[in-house]
């Protein structure tokens, strides 16, 4: 695949589930790439860039445009805050009361952030259990953090029509939290091998890397 190939792709499946192609905004993830391979993208028409480690970020961001839009969809660890909140216009991994109080702090309001949750309930996965998500989203933001959707990685699978219960049940909790916080919209979900599953349920974001870079 390629940047269009994806893009056309990302249409067709909006499309499939009636929705505005327009909704949905796809994020590069350049993890482990080059500043040369994102400026092509960049000279693309590109703007919006995951980083997944925050040393990567320091030090991409200032060796490219200024008109990137950056978003952290890694882990991130709480003495990291301080490299990747003053450069990012949304954080995707928000997944604990610490970090929530780190995302916090410095100057102005914080970026808008994420609310991970662990889909698969796997231990080695980061995230909120789905059973303490509607109590994490309203803690982070009693806490003050503009918290305005769920971000969620579907294990590991074979097909991907087998991610699309966990993109739905993913939609299902957000539509009952947007009731009581209507900020709440966003749905970060699905990679290079599941994008199109996770529009047809619902995606605001998706996040892909692999099958742009090694087309």
């Amino acid at each position: 695949m390629s940047l269009d190939a994806v893009a056309e792709r990302m249409t067709a499946a909006a499309r499939r589930a009636g929705r505005d192609p327009a909704e949905i905004t796809l994020v590069v993830v350049t993890k482990n790439r080059s500043v040369d391979d994102i400026r092509r993208l960049y000279d693309q028409g590109h703007r919006d860039f995951g980083e997944n480690r925050a040393q990567e970020l320091r030090d991409k961001v200032p060796a490219l445009p200024d008109d990137i839009r950056w978003h952290f969809v890694g882990a991130l660890q709480t003495n990291k805050v301080r490299i990747v909140r003053p450069v990012v216009v949304l954080l995707h991994s928000l997944d604990r009361p610490h970090l929530a109080a780190a995302w916090m702090k410095g100057p102005g309001r914080p970026p808008p952030a994420l609310v991970e949750v662990n889909l698969s309930g796997e231990p080695q996965r980061h995230g909120v259990p789905f059973d303490g998500v509607e109590a994490a989203v309203d803690g982070f933001i009693e806490l003050g953090v503009p918290v305005v959707g769920l971000m969620g990685i579907a294990p590991i699978v074979d097909d991907p029509e087998m991610a699309r219960p966990y993109f739905a049940r993913l939609r299902t909790v957000r539509d009952r939290i947007a009731r009581r916080h209507p900020g709440v919209v966003e749905l970060s979900m699905g990679m290079t091998d599941d994008f199109e599953v996770a529009i047809e349920e619902g995606a605001t974001y998706i996040r892909v890397g692999r099958a742009i870079f090694d087309a």
